[in-house]
């Protein structure tokens, strides 16, 4: 991961959805938690992972509600709501609207410690039940390009995690915590029209490469771009969401059942496109020969699934 090498420490380690299970036996902490009738709490006991701030309700609507942490800077925090909901608002436009029953999401913020961020998800006791992204930065200073993008990224975790009304991510370890996170990114950025941001990050992410599937893949000039590109921005991962909330194995609570092989993911994302995208996927990643019974067996059991 050459490119991105540079921002391990700012990126999120733990992978979306097992991270918090592994931690839901802890229970949320009632204390200080003065909750209002009409809204989320004027503060938040974090009781996560190594959190323990005290966390402080700077703002609050029917998008979103923003928390600080004692060493977030009110002023350098300014501009986050208005973002914040932006990419909250844009996200259950194109996403739909199943995140669950609150339709905020819930955005933590922390200065000096807690470097980098993870999400989590309604569905989850970790955080109370609420969707949420909780990064940490030296200060929130919206002249850094780490401050909108490090929220980004979490929330996009959230889409790929919670939509639809299902839990889990079957593609997670296709494409890892980063690879969805770059398409979510980009399009956000420029769906929203912050376009020295998108021309920023476009650069940035065609020139990573990354060692999985294979050595010095570029995940996203030569997959996630051209699926950008030619088959509708975000409208394909939309699609994407949705023939797995249909069609992918899932329990009664709408938890996925198990993670999805290469063939599977070649095959929901051409019924995605609308295409077969199997000499894509092959000039992008290789085509390991497990992949073709795969893909054989994909097309077999989801039928459904047309291109």
């Amino acid at each position: 991961m050459e490119a991105e090498q540079d921002q391990q420490a700012a990126e999120p380690s733990e992978e979306p959805v097992e991270a918090e299970q592994d931690q839901q036996a802890e229970e949320p902490a009632e204390a200080d938690q003065d909750q209002r009738a009409d809204g989320p709490p004027e503060t938040w006991q974090e009781h996560w992972f190594d959190h323990r701030q005290l966390l402080r309700l700077s703002y609050s609507d029917d998008d979103c509600a923003i928390y600080l942490d004692p060493d977030v800077r009110a002023a350098e925090a300014g501009w986050l709501p208005a973002y914040i909901g932006a990419v909250w608002r844009y996200s259950k436009a194109t996403y739909g609207e199943a995140f669950g029953p609150d339709a905020r999401i819930y955005s933590i913020h922390h200065a000096g410690r807690h470097g980098g961020g993870h999400a989590g998800y309604y569905v989850s006791p970790v955080h109370d039940h609420h969707n949420v992204s909780d990064c940490g930065l030296g200060s929130w200073r919206q002249s850094d390009t780490l401050a909108p993008e490090l929220p980004c990224h979490e929330i996009g975790h959230t889409v790929e995690s919670a939509n639809n009304g299902r839990h889990g991510s079957p593609a997670y370890e296709i494409w890892g915590d980063s690879k969805w996170a770059e398409f979510y990114i980009y399009d956000v950025y420029t769906a929203l029209g912050m376009t020295s941001h998108a021309k920023s990050v476009y650069r940035q992410f065609m020139g990573n490469r990354d060692d999985f599937p294979r050595r010095g893949t570029r995940w996203f000039r030569d997959w996630f771009f051209p699926l950008w590109r030619e088959c509708g921005q975000a409208a394909v991962m939309d699609r994407f969401f949705r023939l797995l909330a249909a069609h992918f194995p899932s329990d009664s609570d709408g938890t996925y059942d198990r993670r999805m092989n290469w063939g599977e993911y070649v095959h929901f994302t051409s019924g995605a496109a609308g295409a077969d995208l199997s000499r894509q996927a092959s000039r992008a990643f290789g085509w390991p020969r497990e992949w073709t019974a795969q893909l054989e067996a994909a097309r077999d059991q989801f039928p459904d699934v047309t291109y």
